[in-house]
């Protein structure tokens, strides 16, 4: 194929991604147990954020946060039993991605955990996420970390599924636009679509007749939970990029997720392959006790905001979350403009007030990323390496560019010039 026709029929197959991402329309349908609505989640299997990963390559935050997963579901009566049953291979561990599904930081699902269920009605898939906390899920497995994994499945989760059927289906693309104009990014800065969400479903949980304790408390969690809404963006970011997989000839980026060790991406016209290079450092700052010494590595399949041009893509317009992550507000200028120079293309629904509403920068174009030596921004929290913690910090970091010029050598090898059609 001529060098010309082949650039042809990519901008065109990018031209089709970016169609697709836009007209998603990501919608909250229910709340329910992993094991009843996640395709292919068996028993005694727990799923994990990242790419493909066994016991013995787990960074020591995903090993805690399985041991935390074993002791929820009661698979085990200590610590140690746990940390046997896994090693032993009496786990089977599969990535979210795999599932449909998407887990922030270590991001393990087991089958009784309760996760939010987004249907893209636009093409009719769904994705699932775990419900966001600082604890387990960060690697501490502690009976506090698992106190909070037990609400959520006993008294929350029920309480909000009540109330959503009382409501019906929730638009959430209504939310997530709302967010982006009151300074979220609706990664580690989902504070406004919180209260947005918290706002929807305090009135349907009363109107419905959940029990009294059981609605304080459900109320109480939503009022006070600044990150309950990273999940619901998280599984919409999901829900809204699956359907641009699978599409031949383009170079759009439909996935990026990290475990702790390994960090890769998925390009639309590759189909389900993995690009995976090491996890980086993330530069951030700590919590106090804790310093650089004490982090992990990049983890989690939160990126996948940044997939959809939100998190790091739009930090111009959320500069309230530097106090958490660092840096300045000229820096955040400076990143958000930087990912338009890798990405196919601009959001309709999603736009920026300060940069004269235009649309958040979508669409990563892995040609573009290795060209222009530009990686994709994230922001995030931080684990620390050990297992048996909790947060201990958050910052900022880059994809690896050796995971696009992976990608890339693989698309010239299937789509490159000297290729013949069919």
């Amino acid at each position: 194929m001529a060098s010309e026709d082949l650039k042809k029929k990519i901008e065109a197959a990018n031209e089709e991604a970016l169609k697709r991402m836009n007209a998603g329309d990501p919608v909250l349908v229910d709340i329910a147990p992993a094991g009843e609505v996640i395709p292919g989640l068996q028993d005694r299997m727990i799923t994990h954020s990242g790419p493909p990963i066994d016991w013995p390559r787990m960074c020591g935050a995903q090993r805690g946060a399985m041991i935390g997963a074993v002791l929820f579901e009661g698979w085990a009566k200590n610590a140690e039993e746990a940390s046997h049953l896994l090693r032993g291979g009496g786990v089977r561990f599969e990535p979210n991605h795999h599932h449909q599904a998407v887990g922030p930081m270590a991001g393990t699902i087991s089958p009784s955990m309760p996760v939010w269920v987004v249907e893209n009605k636009a093409f009719g898939n769904r994705s699932f996420c775990r419900q966001v906390e600082g604890r387990q899920q960060f690697g501490d497995y502690s009976e506090s970390a698992l106190q909070d994994l037990h609400r959520w499945k006993n008294i929350w989760a029920p309480a909000l599924r009540q109330g959503l059927r009382q409501t019906g289906d929730l638009p959430l693309k209504p939310i997530i636009a709302k967010a982006l104009m009151m300074g979220d990014e609706l990664h580690n800065r989902p504070v406004a679509a919180s209260s947005l969400f918290a706002n929807a479903m305090s009135s349907a949980m009363v109107e419905t007749g959940v029990a009294k304790e059981n609605l304080v408390a459900t109320l109480k969690y939503t009022a006070n939970h600044e990150l309950l809404f990273l999940g619901l963006a998280m599984a919409c970011g999901k829900a809204i990029a699956d359907p641009a997989t699978g599409i031949e000839f383009s170079t759009v980026v439909v996935a990026m997720a990290r475990n702790g060790t390994d960090f890769g991406i998925r390009v639309s016209g590759l189909g389900r392959d993995w690009f995976i290079a090491p996890s980086p450092r993330v530069k951030g700052l700590f919590f106090p006790a804790y310093k650089e010494e004490d982090a992990g590595f990049d983890m989690g399949d939160s990126a996948i905001t940044e997939t959809v041009g939100w998190g790091g893509f739009v930090l111009a317009g959320a500069t309230g979350i530097l106090s958490l992550v660092g840096g300045t507000p000229d820096e955040a200028m400076a990143y958000s403009r930087e990912m338009r120079e890798i990405t196919a293309g601009v959001s309709v629904n999603y736009r920026l007030p300060v940069f004269g509403f235009q649309g958040t920068a979508l669409g990563i174009d892995i040609r573009r990323v290795v060209q222009t030596g530009i990686a994709p921004i994230i922001d995030t929290a931080i684990a620390h390496k050990n297992p048996g913690y909790s947060i201990i910090g958050a910052g900022l970091v880059r994809a690896p560019l050796e995971c696009f010029r992976k990608a890339l050598v693989a698309f010239s090898g299937k789509y490159g010039a000297g290729k013949k059609e069919g």
